[in-house]
């Protein structure tokens, strides 16, 4: 089972799919990792070698910033954000869509579920 950066990579898939499971890298970074180390990208993670192996981790780990670090720095981004009082900083804090969509309807996924006002009786 491959290991990097403390992510277990899916033994079944190819290699630029599996190394997807690590955070921070996407298909396209996948590829560039694999031409770097001179390592067939569409060859299977079981059918790495240990040197292989070792040469993805080592390219990985000093060229990249991935999985912990990387998640902090997001947050500490958006915290600086919402601490400066900019707009993107005020959508974050009051759980808004960010990116200028549309709140009228839609943005269910960051308003949250809809509620009902209760109708009193007379």
């Amino acid at each position: 089972m491959a290991h990097i950066a403390g992510i277990e990579i899916p033994r079944s898939k190819r290699l630029f799919v599996g190394l997807t499971s690590i955070y921070g890298i996407g298909r396209s970074r996948a590829i560039e990792i694999c031409q770097k180390a001179n390592i067939d990208y569409m060859k299977k993670v079981e059918d790495l070698t240990l040197d292989e192996e070792k040469v993805l981790r080592e390219i990985i780990q000093n060229e990249y910033v991935v999985e912990g670090s990387l998640r902090t720095q997001v947050a500490m981004n958006i915290k600086r954000l919402m601490e400066i009082g900019c707009y993107r900083g005020m959508r974050h804090k009051r759980g808004l869509p960010v990116r200028g969509q549309r709140t009228h309807t839609n943005a269910r996924t960051r308003k949250g579920p809809r509620f009902t006002a209760i109708k009193k009786k007379r």
